[in-house]
């Protein structure tokens, strides 16, 4: 893989008003014509992504989003695009034209990026329309979103930039300013902690259908990454070849990861006392909530028929026969459990609205969504009462393994013994 993927990037998102530049200032900043230009109000109706280098941030991408103010027939499909970006969005530049008098929406839009914690930029787009007044403009408009804002002149908004998308006036400045922006901590690591520097970890990688062809999937690249970077010696086999690999070993491996599909049989063929676990359950730790989504792996204990089990994932692969989501979890479910529930699927970037009536939400690991959307989709889970588990800790309770896939995480396995009394199986 040549490029960073698009969820280790920093997302940066575009928002404001139909015909504020919005568009113009994303081509300014990557010096291509990414997204048509028009003075029709609603040209933008998708988001439009770029990814690009900005130092000192690294990798990100650029977010462009419809109008907040849009009044088209299709105004609300386009506005919930928007709200799906913002979901995901890390820093968000809020563009403002400096020749407008309201901006009552993007004092809406601030009220809901201030409540996310989200770092932000306020962009004071069209300068070169007003030359010297644009100054004594912005100032009008700072005082109008402050007391739109917060009720009163002179409140604090987040830091600004006046520019000119059309001439690129400012817009170094602007990406100065961007690249002082933090975004939130990542967290842990995915598993260069589990580990020392000169260990073996030891990868098993089923070669089936879900596998493409010459190449490895996402999880796997970026655990043998971050094996690399922990200084640590990855070791790649088949679950086939797996007993020969461990036998060549002159030391035992420090970990074992494998496909959560092979979780049985790779349970069969690693002797204790050696570490197991997925790439899923690792990306459960890495993406989100781990322990939310231990505790919710819990549920599927009590699932009885005609319950509804929502499955999401985040891309939108195309399926095959015996794909994971829609065929192998379910039946995997109705074997172990004896029930007969039903199954509702959703991927890429949709996740319905109401999630009150699902028993139980099983997401796959989340390796296409960026930190942002896992933990807003696990928010949404909590809020609606409704318990969330990952596909690698769904999957080695069902095969009775969660307590041995735990063990590199004490603390986890510790607290679902406590919990559950060894629910799944002690190992």
């Amino acid at each position: 893989m040549n490029q960073t993927p698009a969820g280790e990037r920093i997302h940066i998102g575009i928002f404001g008003s139909c015909n504020a530049g919005k568009s113009s200032v994303l081509n300014a900043l990557t010096g291509q014509q990414l997204a048509v230009v028009s003075p029709v109000e609603g040209t933008t109706t998708d988001p439009v992504y770029k990814t690009m280098e900005l130092l000192p941030l690294g990798p990100v991408i650029f977010m462009d989003t419809p109008g907040l103010d849009d009044e088209s027939i299709l105004a609300q499909q386009r506005l919930e695009k928007t709200r799906q970006v913002l979901r995901k969005t890390e820093l968000a530049l809020v563009v403002l034209d400096l020749t407008r008098e309201n901006y009552d929406r993007e004092a809406e839009l601030l009220e809901e990026i201030q409540k996310r914690g989200l770092p932000c930029l306020l962009v004071w787009n069209k300068s070169d329309t007003l030359g010297r007044e644009a100054q004594e403009a912005r100032q009008r408009g700072e005082e109008r979103l402050a007391r739109r804002k917060n009720g009163e002149a002179g409140a604090e908004l987040p830091p600004g930039v006046t520019v000119s998308a059309r001439t690129g006036s400012g817009i170094r400045e602007l990406k100065e300013a961007l690249g002082q922006l933090k975004p939130a901590e990542r967290g842990i690591p995915l598993c260069r902690d589990l580990f020392q520097a000169g260990d073996t970890v030891v990868l098993v990688i089923p070669l089936d259908k879900a596998a493409p062809k010459g190449r490895l999937i996402l999880p796997q690249q970026q655990v043998i990454r971050d094996i690399l970077e922990g200084g640590g010696i990855p070791v790649l086999t088949s679950v086939e070849q797996l007993p020969e690999a461990l036998g060549r070993l002159k030391e035992p491996p420090a970990l074992v990861i494998t496909d959560s599909q092979a979780f049985g049989r790779v349970d069969e063929l690693v002797p204790e006392p050696l570490l197991l676990t997925s790439f899923s359950i690792l990306f459960a730790r890495y993406k989100g909530n781990f322990r939310q989504q231990l505790m919710g792996t819990a549920a599927l204990a009590g699932l009885v028929s005609g319950d509804q089990v929502l499955v999401a994932e985040g891309c939108t692969h195309h399926r095959q026969c015996g794909d994971i989501g829609t065929e192998k979890l379910p039946a995997w479910i109705r074997r172990s459990t004896g029930t007969d529930p039903r199954f509702c699927f959703f991927s890429g970037t949709e996740f319905p609205e109401n999630l009150r009536d699902y028993k139980v939400i099983l997401h796959c690991g989340g390796c296409m969504l960026n930190q942002a959307e896992m933990k807003y989709r696990l928010s949404r889970a909590e809020e609606a009462g409704v318990p969330m588990s990952n596909y690698g800790l769904a999957i080695a309770w069902l095969k009775g393994i969660l307590p041995r896939a735990l063990k590199p995480f004490p603390q986890m396995r510790k607290l679902w013994l406590e919990q559950t009394g060894a629910a799944g199986g002690e190992s």
